[in-house]
């Protein structure tokens, strides 16, 4: 016996199911359901796996700072503190992504950072007020560089951690295949495909909210004309995204960072990686054009 036990464990038949205990209560959660510490292990591995890959192409881990003078690098509201030695208001970053660009700007030219980033908003199982994101930036690449490079990622951890590149998905009652070469879409053929309408992108706003409409497609009508087409995206294809896919070249006023594509000057170089019904991650080919990057700022 390691120590007195002052309270019997929850009975290991049944384990704990309350789900309010599960999450305010994790110790319990994870001494009492073999899953979730199985869950917990495969985490922690997962982000072995990343790191090894990640150094194994010459890229280097960094930390950057938690504190920032002011929030940067995504649209969120930050948690605010005050710092007593300055005399001055900072808040908990909301991102990683200006700090890690400036360390290119330095010369480093593979740089990745896995760390907690604090985003004072809703909570549910897809959004937690702090949470660990990756960012991973490397010079002399661009948007298709970044799709290897996540695909690479992805495919050891399917390998190194969970031993084979099929995992079912119950919510879908799909099986979800990691299985080379992943699905690559347009952005507005999805949209157009979703509307049937193959000149959406050509109609006033008014026209699009009536459209939706008429095809059931709850749209919030006070967004301006690209919202309504993204919100058509997020509520009705995103979800139905479940194997992993590609969604590429979006509308440029999405993404005022990226590099304008050279095909379609309406969009940018950018992918949105989704599978299982949600996106996991985006990257772009940066704009590094100084007079097209300050007319996108203005």
């Amino acid at each position: 016996m390691v120590s007195k036990s002052l309270r019997a464990l929850l009975e290991k038949w049944h384990g704990l199911a309350d789900q309010e205990r599960i999450y305010r209560q994790r110790y319990l959660d994870l001494i009492s359901n073999e899953p979730s510490t199985d869950r917990f292990r495969r985490l922690c591995r997962i982000v072995s796996t990343i790191r090894s890959v990640l150094d194994a192409e010459d890229f280097l881990e960094v930390e950057t700072p938690m504190l920032q003078a002011k929030a940067s690098g995504a649209a969120a509201r930050a948690f605010s503190t005050h710092f007593n030695a300055l005399g001055c208001d900072y808040v908990l970053r909301i991102a990683l992504e200006l700090h890690l660009k400036r360390l290119l700007v330095g010369g480093l030219g593979r740089v990745y950072e896995i760390r907690r980033i604090f985003r004072n908003e809703g909570l549910s199982r897809r959004h937690n007020p702090e949470f660990t994101m990756l960012e991973v930036y490397q010079a002399y690449s661009d948007y298709r560089g970044m799709m290897g490079l996540l695909q690479r990622i992805v495919l050891a951890c399917c390998d190194e951690v969970i031993g084979q590149r099929e995992i079912p998905h119950p919510a879908s009652g799909q099986t979800i295949s990691f299985e080379a070469p992943w699905t690559e879409v347009r952005y507005k053929d999805l949209i157009i495909d979703t509307t049937t309408d193959a000149e959406w992108f050509e109609r006033p706003v008014r026209e699009k909210i009536e459209r939706c409409a008429a095809l059931g497609i709850q749209v919030d009508p006070g967004l301006d004309d690209v919202g309504v087409t993204n919100d058509i995206f997020e509520k009705v294809i995103e979800p139905g995204l479940i194997q992993p896919t590609f969604v590429t070249h979006l509308p440029k006023e999405l993404t005022p960072l990226a590099k304008v594509s050279i095909d379609d000057p309406t969009t940018v170089e950018v992918f949105e990686f989704c599978v299982g019904g949600m996106e996991l991650a985006p990257a772009y080919s940066e704009q590094n054009d100084p007079m097209a990057q300050r007319r996108a700022f203005e």
